[in-house]
């Protein structure tokens, strides 16, 4: 989530509303769009070499759902045209191309429902840190697009291996249980970086115990910065599907309802968890720091007990260590060996007596 902390929005200001400006990582990629059309019956994907076949194909025979897959939301030529062909509000496209905009859900006066969220990936299995990808859902009359970012893979290809094998209700179902379809695969995503935060903290919480000073700080707060982005990305999830459930979205169906409502108690159990994770994670850096100032007291302690023995020692060597002629002890044949004597018995009996106050 880092990555997406320092990205520059100079693009987008002070220009007119709905200026379609691409805000994110710098991509060479060409946008990928692939049409996918299906029903109970058919099933058919290809690539669209041309803007105009971006389109859907109406078929009053065999009517059917098309999903426009977008990946590459970088070329503003690209998002306009798809834009014009689809009657696209500026405003969304404005949206679309600014990977900062948070989550949110809109419906727009020409009918088409605008969905934006984050899907979270593990970067790397061994730093296991997360990063974030920004992806737009545009729900119109059967028919449904998406946009992502350009990445390695493509986040929805289990609901388009689902649609292949005709498995479950996505191919029974309309365009709006293929929008709930693609925010369940995103919020069940979730889940594996609740996981990866849990390996975290357990790795952490051992480090704490055990007094590991070098790097633990440092990587608690890291930890928590982390949590926090992700608790911003998660958050707005929850009117999201409360806005979809209400009748605020006429092209949502009832039949959908029951479904949004287990993506929001899935949204509600993964804030509950972020939020016990920040809890602890706050516990563990209390902790951590408890320990630190534990341990520089123990260290003052011992210096103290240190300085409060050599102290009478000291005042008995500096005492015999004045240049006065006349001083009696100096002419005695054991004023060498008595004075070490006392010494030795003001050390002794010091640590007897911190060690009966149990100071040692």
């Amino acid at each position: 989530m880092a990555k997406n902390q320092h990205l520059k929005q100079k693009k987008t200001l002070l220009t007119s509303p709905g200026t379609l400006a691409y805000v994110g990582e710098t991509t060479h990629f060409k946008t990928l769009i692939k049409r996918i059309e299906y029903n109970e019956a058919f099933y058919r994907e290809e690539v669209a070499s041309t803007l105009e076949e971006c389109l859907p194909q109406v078929d009053t025979k065999q009517p059917h759902i098309t999903w426009l897959n977008v990946t590459g939301i970088h070329e503003s030529d690209v998002m306009e045209q798809i834009g014009h062909l689809y009657k696209l509000h500026p405003l969304l496209l404005e949206d679309v191309m600014n990977t900062l905009q948070k989550p949110k859900v809109e419906t727009y006066e020409d009918g088409h429902l605008f969905v934006t969220l984050k899907m979270l990936h593990l970067e790397d299995s061994s730093t296991e840190q997360i990063w974030g990808e920004h992806v737009s859902l545009v729900l119109g009359n059967k028919y449904l697009i998406s946009f992502q970012e350009e990445r390695s893979g493509d986040i929805f290809k289990p609901i388009v291996e689902r649609l292949k094998a005709s498995v479950g209700k996505t191919r029974r179902s309309g365009s709006d249980y293929l929008l709930y379809a693609l925010m369940d695969i995103i919020v069940d995503n979730y889940f594996l970086t609740l996981e990866s935060f849990g390996d975290q903290l357990d790795v952490l919480e051992d480090k704490v115990i055990k007094g590991h000073q070098s790097q633990s700080l440092s990587e608690l707060y890291t930890l928590k910065r982390e949590l926090t982005s992700t608790r911003r990305a998660i958050w707005p999830l929850r009117e999201i599907v409360s806005t979809l459930i209400r009748a605020d979205a006429p092209l949502v169906s009832k039949r959908v309802f029951p479904y949004l409502r287990d993506v929001n108690d899935h949204v509600m159990q993964i804030i509950e968890t972020l939020d016990a994770y920040r809890e602890l994670l706050a516990s563990l850096v209390d902790v951590h720091l408890s320990t630190i100032s534990n341990r520089m007291n123990s260290v003052m302690k011992t210096l103290t007990i240190f300085s409060a023995i050599f102290m009478p020692i000291t005042f008995v060597v500096g005492v015999y260590g004045m240049n006065f002629e006349f001083m009696p002890e100096l002419q005695s044949p054991y004023g060498y060996y008595a004075t070490w004597g006392f010494m030795i018995t003001i050390t002794i009996g010091m640590i007897l007596y911190f060690r009966w106050k149990k100071w040692l």
